[in-house]
């Protein structure tokens, strides 16, 4: 099944309650994902020059003050970590394939959950209130944030495979659904230099957008290329550095609704996710067409 939810604040007066308004929509989807969960918030962009990139590890005792010491000595000035339980926050005066690389040479059991100007990546094992919890996910502001609860059906219960999954600067995508062809796609994808983590399908999603991206196209034309190449059932919400966007498959058997108000932009599986915001009652409410691409901000 799996739950997704996405909130895009219009209103900069709402942005301080980001937090705590993704937590709540998301909660309200545990029923349909108790496997894991995680949430993609953009806020606090880094300083010119320095990119933001948010880190994993299994070890609970890992010395992350150490990791960006090494860092700044090896490639770039590092602002002050924040460690967020398993996650870290790091900003660093370098690009991020160079990081990349580093970190695979040094560090290969740190995971780069997402690299970009304002992306920040949460997610673990465990229901939607824990992992939330966890992360202090309900005290950060920010502009727009996306959020998932997974219900694992073809990959294993993990951190690693938890959504959402972020292949691109600032790039995101949470996925309802399944993809029938991923595994042709990801060899497709890995001749064409790119790199994979896991086995999950959305992962695939999430590198065949990127792709498309670092050819040249706009997200708009690459999610209509998507809708050609992708094969299977699934409702997509993708987050980018100004925006987001929504788009369902042809058949679109997995529920979505969005609503709209002066303020706010929202989508969920289920529209209880979305009740509980701040003028939802006089909100405009609709189902996302199968095969059309919604998008807000800049996205």
């Amino acid at each position: 099944m799996c739950g997704i939810v996405g909130l895009f604040l219009k209103n900069p007066d709402y942005q301080a309650d980001l937090g705590r308004y993704i937590t709540s929509m998301l909660g309200e989807m545990s029923e349909r994902g108790p496997d894991s969960s995680g949430i993609a918030l953009y806020r606090q962009p880094s300083p010119e020059g320095y990119i933001k990139i948010t880190l994993q590890t299994a070890d609970p005792a890992f010395d992350w003050q150490t990791l960006s010491a090494e860092i700044a000595t090896a490639m770039g000035d590092v602002l002050e970590p924040r460690q967020v339980s398993s996650h870290c926050v790091i900003a660093v005066a370098a690009k991020p394939g160079d990081i990349r690389t580093w970190l695979s040479e040094n560090y290969p059991d740190i995971r780069i959950v997402s690299v970009g100007l304002a992306i920040e990546i949460f997610k673990d094992v465990g229901l939607p209130d824990d992992v939330t919890a966890r992360f202090g996910i309900a005290a950060l502001e920010g502009t727009h944030a996306l959020g998932h609860t997974r219900m694992a059906t073809e990959s294993a219960v993990t951190t690693e495979h938890s959504h959402p999954f972020s292949t691109g600067e600032d790039l995101c995508l949470v996925h309802n659904g399944s993809l029938s062809n991923h595994n042709q796609l990801r060899r497709w994808l890995r001749h064409r230099g790119m790199e994979f983590q896991t086995d999950n399908d959305t992962e695939v999603a999430a590198n065949y957008l990127a792709h498309r991206l670092g050819t040249g196209a706009s997200l708009r034309e690459a999610l209509e290329a998507g809708l050609v190449d992708l094969d299977g059932f699934f409702t997509f919400a993708i987050g980018t550095r100004d925006g987001f966007a929504v788009v369902r498959d042809a058949i679109s058997c997995k529920p979505a609704v969005m609503a709209e108000t002066d303020d706010w932009v929202a989508m969920a599986s289920e529209y209880r996710s979305i009740a509980q915001l701040p003028g939802a009652k006089t909100a405009t409410i609709w189902e996302p067409h199968p095969e059309v691409i919604y998008t807000w901000g800049s996205a």
